[in-house]
């Protein structure tokens, strides 16, 4: 068994004072808050490490996964990165701004924008991409690569159910 750590010390209080709930759930749950809190720290640091801010990194890379010509409508951009129309439009003038993105009218919609990368939001995004996976293969070397596809597994049933 592994050593106790904070999460087990919780965990063990809370059994003690609420003998009638079922916290077990904790161990679980509790732990992947803190791992989520530290993969944010690291994610947040790759980003701004090349000047962006989560939000750039994901609208950037929304448009960079779908391969050239890396334009997306302002709608799908959107939906990819889960926020509003107002939103984006919003985000996407910002990136305009800082010289990431182009916009140009939807020939096949006539009220629709097409959102596409520059050469510098490309520069940005796959550098800030690079470190990210750096940082993240760092964060998984003490797992074996049968235990990351275990543990991938894993949290896609979770999330599934969730």
């Amino acid at each position: 068994m592994a050593k106790p750590d904070d999460v087990d010390h919780i965990v063990a209080a809370w059994q003690e004072q609420r003998p009638d709930l079922d916290v077990t759930p904790l161990h679980v749950l509790s732990r992947l808050t803190r791992v989520s809190a530290q993969l944010d720290n690291a994610r947040s640091q790759a980003f701004r490490d090349h000047n962006l801010d989560s939000w750039e990194f994901d609208v950037l890379a929304a448009l960079r996964r779908t391969g050239p010509p890396f334009y997306l409508s302002a709608g799908t951009l959107a939906t990819q990165t889960h926020v509003t129309s107002g939103t984006m439009t919003t985000r996407v003038d910002r990136l305009l701004e800082r010289g990431f993105v182009t916009r140009f009218p939807d020939e096949n919609d006539r009220r629709g924008v097409l959102v596409a990368l520059t050469t510098e939001g490309q520069s940005a995004v796959d550098g800030a991409l690079k470190d990210l996976v750096e940082r993240e293969k760092v964060a998984l070397s003490g797992l074996s690569a049968q235990q990351q596809d275990q543990l991938a597994d894993l949290l896609r049933d979770l999330l599934d159910r969730l």
